[in-house]
């Protein structure tokens, strides 16, 4: 892999990893990571998916992103569009194995829904291994017969009364001793996000390909313009620049964290 800023080198697989190390290890009771790809244009996804805008290099800090992470945490909408499936490590992140050595052999996903309007006989839910059940964070107004069904599959963290509140969420997660959280979206998900100011760290991968007009941003929101109502910006820094496959792999990172303001 090509580091191209903040100063030009080649990186094998360790010092790649160690490009990503989290800046307060001793910190914040968790470390919340996003992992987002886009087209040059701002598309998201390309034919309702993010798959056709990655690449090589692209995938392997995918990989390497959820072999760092003690958790991983997703949208249901995006669950159900990208076909998420239990992390297979023996396929998905051997390359990355060595990073989970002293932890379970993959991470957990964990789907927020508000309704639990998913496939509770889904692969994600019902067939999660023992050392990385799928962890379904809901509401309490998601009608009780479909909680005991997740439960009984699935690990259950109920987080706010009508949409879920995604700081009790991150802050229950931390808990069970996921303190390296790795979101992967959707746009609705790492919006609210945002809005509960609890993003540390944006991985955004800028694919060479001109999506055209029609695909939403890596961050929606829910107001006349798609931007929720008293949304403000947030400066991050810059704290590197992969190239690979055509694909620019920059990482973000919260102002008071980085190395270069942007």
């Amino acid at each position: 892999m090509h580091l191209i800023y903040p100063e030009p080198a080649v990186l094998a697989d360790d010092g790649l990893a160690a490009r990503y190390g989290r800046p307060d290890p001793g910190g914040a009771p968790y470390w919340l990571r996003a992992n987002m790809v886009a087209s040059v244009d701002g598309a998201a996804t390309l034919g309702g998916r993010s798959g056709g805008l990655s690449g090589g290099a692209d995938q392997q800090v995918f990989a390497m992103l959820r072999a760092l992470a003690d958790v991983i945490m997703v949208g249901a909408g995006t669950a159900r569009v990208e076909g998420y499936r239990p992390v297979k490590p023996r396929t998905e992140g051997v390359r990355w194995s060595w990073l989970r050595e002293g932890r379970t052999p993959s991470a957990p996903i964990a789907v927020v829904t508000r309704r639990l309007d998913l496939d509770l006989e889904s692969p994600l839910l019902a067939a999660s291994p023992a050392h990385a059940r799928t962890i379904v964070i809901t509401t309490e107004a998601a009608p009780p017969e479909r909680r005991a069904a997740a439960a009984a599959t699935a690990e259950l963290i109920v987080a706010g009364r009508e949409s879920v509140d995604i700081a009790a969420a991150a802050g229950a997660l931390a808990a069970r001793g996921h303190r390296q959280i790795l979101t992967e979206g959707g746009p609705h998900l790492l919006s609210q996000i945002i809005e509960a100011g609890l993003l540390d760290e944006l991985c955004l991968t800028i694919s060479p390909l001109l999506a055209g007009p029609g695909a939403g941003r890596i961050v929606a929101g829910i107001g006349p313009l798609h931007q929720p109502e008293g949304a403000r910006p947030r400066r991050l820094r810059l704290a590197h620049v992969l190239a690979g496959d055509g694909h620019l792999i920059c990482r973000y990172v919260r102002s008071a964290a980085g190395p270069a303001e942007i």
